[in-house]
């Protein structure tokens, strides 16, 4: 079951109806310390996954660092507001350290 998910997460399995390794945008980006969190639609079965991408400016180019937690609520609603309150979390524990490894876009 993990497996299975890591798999489309990472593009290693065929993603099932309303299930994306990228997700589709919920709502706008909501900027928090200098970074823009962007909250996306991930399904599990009925369910929604918290999940989103978080990026920001650099005098090189632009940085993301995506997230997928397995939290699960039951509608998009809700995934989208943890989803923000969980980008401020990891901005707030992490800083700039999260963009360490991130593809310079």
């Amino acid at each position: 079951m993990l497996g299975g998910l890591i798999k489309k997460l990472f593009g290693g399995g065929e993603a099932t109806s309303g299930e994306s390794g990228a997700g589709k945008a919920l709502g706008d980006a909501v900027e928090h310390k200098g970074c823009k969190i962007q909250p996306t639609a991930m399904s599990k079965g009925s369910q929604f996954l918290t999940a989103g991408t978080i990026s920001k400016d650099f005098p090189d180019g632009k940085r993301e660092h995506r997230f997928v937690r397995a939290d699960t609520h039951a509608s998009a609603d809700q995934a989208r507001d943890f989803a923000i309150v969980k980008g401020r979390q990891i901005i707030d524990e992490q800083g700039d350290r999260l963009f360490d490894h991130a593809p310079r876009g």
